[in-house]
This record gives C-alpha cells, structure tokens and sequence, in this order.
C-alpha cells in the first residue's frame, strides 16, 4: 500500500506535521504502508493537480483542503483555509471524520497530536520534543528577537535549513529522521549540518540587507528585496533591527512566484489592532490572525509592490 503525505513545504511545521501524522496512520491504520511524500508551496494558480494524489491513501497536513475525490486524511490550522466558498462547502459537507480543522492551534502538529489521542488513543511520547518546538517555531514563542535571530536551540537550525534549503531532499530526510530521532541527532547529521553551517552565512548577510533596505515608520517596517535575489529570511530579522515596531511588510521573489509577507512582533508592547490573514484575504492570500502572505504570479512585481503599499498605510493606522 502506498501513501502519500502532501505538506506545507519548506516549513517546519509543515515537516513536523508530516512525521507526526506518519507515525500515527502507521501505527493505527496502514502499518504495512510506504509514505511517500510531496511539499506544497503557496502560488497565485494554486490548483491541486490530479497527480498529486497518487496513493492508495492521500493525506494533507498544515495545506489548504482539496476538494479531491481521492483526498482521505486532511489536518490544518490555518484560518485561510479554503481556496474557495465551494470549497469550505464540500468539507462541510464531508462526513467521514478524516478532515479536520481547527484554526485555534498555534501548530498542525500540536492540531495532529491533541486529535488523534483523543479519537484514536494514539500517543508517541518520543515525539513530544518535536511537537513542543512545532508550537514555539510556529507560534513564534521565543523568549526574544535575539533568540529566534541568534539561533542557538536544534529546532531553530533545523528550521533554517528546512526553509532554506533547494529542492526536497533534505526536507524529506528530515521528515524521515524526524520520526525516530530527537532534534539534536538530526542537527548533527554531516549532511544536514554542513547545510545548516552555508545557510548560517546567508542569514548573517541577510540580516545586514535588511538593516540597509528596511526602514521603521509608525511602527511599521518594509523593505523590497526583490533586486537582491532573497527568496527567503528568518522573518525575526526586522523585530531584531527594529524591536519598537509593530508589524511587517516585505516584497520578495523566487522561482515561482512574487511574494508580500505580512507579519507582527512577536514582542510587541501594545495589543495588536490588526487580523493578517483578513487582510491578506482581501488580495488573494491568507494565514494566521499575526501572519499572512499573498502570492502573486512570477514577474507581478509591481503589483505585489503597489499591494505591500495599501497594506503598509492600513497598519500604520
């Protein structure tokens, strides 16, 4: 029997989510399966293509649903997570118990873990560990800006390299090692740690890049990254350039897609007046309540531009 897990790519929720949720169709359902997986990346086209759900079994976890006939398991967290009203109609409308969603929970994992304990009395305590750090690094619950920059815990290199790394291999290997092994074992694995150690001094300069592009106006930050090649940073950078600020917007691109990055200060004095998955809704996008994201098609740099400033003056009200 073959399953598929299709996650959130390049995110370590999203791996951790895809471990977990491994553990538990193994041990409860197909113990005799092979997973196989995919990563999804938000694009402006977003479709799910017939061909992603290849399995015997088809599992999506920290994704938006899919409508697909062949779709089985299903777990989020998000508030953005439907494609359509159409779409949050058929999961309505689903009665097998498989698609659950509950956007109260700062991590999928955590979501994944509270779920299948109390339906199916599965419980790994060995992955405690990996389900504690899905809900910090998804929640952003460190203690500082300077902790989330600086890096220093297993979870938070893992999460470097899970986002920064090419392609899927080493993703998946960590989805992989994930499920039998504790985060510093990971972390200390030659191949995983010489990536961790050539994205540490990509983030270095990125944090200098960010120093010079950024600017902080009535506790909003900005910066344009898109004529430095950036396709991603550690979005803690301008809370630690900028620690009175309140929210953040930026404008990247990568191979697929120009991007806004909506984000909020974890460490903020004063309570937040802004939902961004609302506001990144409006334009297509979507998220949690104190992160969004709205993805344009390749080469929309202007309008991804001219969309980062609407949004950029609604905050600073």
């Amino acid at each position: 029997m073959k399953v598929r897990v299709l996650y959130h790519d390049h995110c370590f929720d999203g791996a951790a989510s895809a471990a977990f949720v491994t553990r538990f169709l193994g041990a409860k359902f197909y113990p005799q399966a092979e997973f196989h997986y995919t990563g999804l990346a938000h694009r402006a086209d977003q479709l799910f293509e017939d061909g992603l759900f290849d399995g015997d079994v088809n599992v999506i976890v920290d994704f938006k649903y899919a409508t697909h006939p062949n779709l089985t398991w299903w777990f989020d967290h998000h508030q953005s997570a439907f494609l359509s009203a159409e779409d949050a109609e058929h999961f309505r409308r689903d009665t097998s118990g498989r698609k659950l969603l509950d956007p109260s929970y700062r991590s999928c994992t955590k979501f994944i873990a509270m779920v299948v304990r109390r339906d199916y009395g599965f419980e790994a305590p060995d992955l405690e560990e990996l389900v504690t750090w899905a809900d910090i690094v998804d929640g952003a619950l460190y203690e500082s800006a300077e902790a989330a920059v600086e890096m220093k815990e297993p979870a938070m290199k893992l999460t470097l390299v899970i986002e920064g790394s090419k392609g899927p291999h080493l993703v998946q290997k960590i989805i992989h090692l994930m499920q039998t092994q504790c985060l510093q074992q990971i972390i200390c694995d030659p191949e995983i740690l010489a990536e961790y150690n050539r994205l540490h001094e990509i983030h270095l300069r990125n944090i200098e890049i960010i120093r010079q592009a950024g600017s902080c106006e009535r506790g909003v930050i900005y910066f344009d990254l898109v004529d430095y090649g950036i396709e991603g940073y550690n979005k803690f950078i301008p809370y630690y350039l900028f620690p009175d600020s309140a929210y953040t917007v930026s404008v990247s691109t990568s191979s697929f897609r120009t991007k806004v990055s909506v984000g909020s200060n974890p460490w903020v004095r004063e309570p937040l007046q802004h939902n961004l998955a609302s506001i990144c809704e409006r334009y297509g996008g979507g998220g949690h309540p104190k992160v969004g994201a709205i993805s344009f098609p390749i080469g929309a740099v202007e309008e991804a531009r001219r969309v980062a400033a609407e949004i950029r003056e609604e905050l600073k009200r």
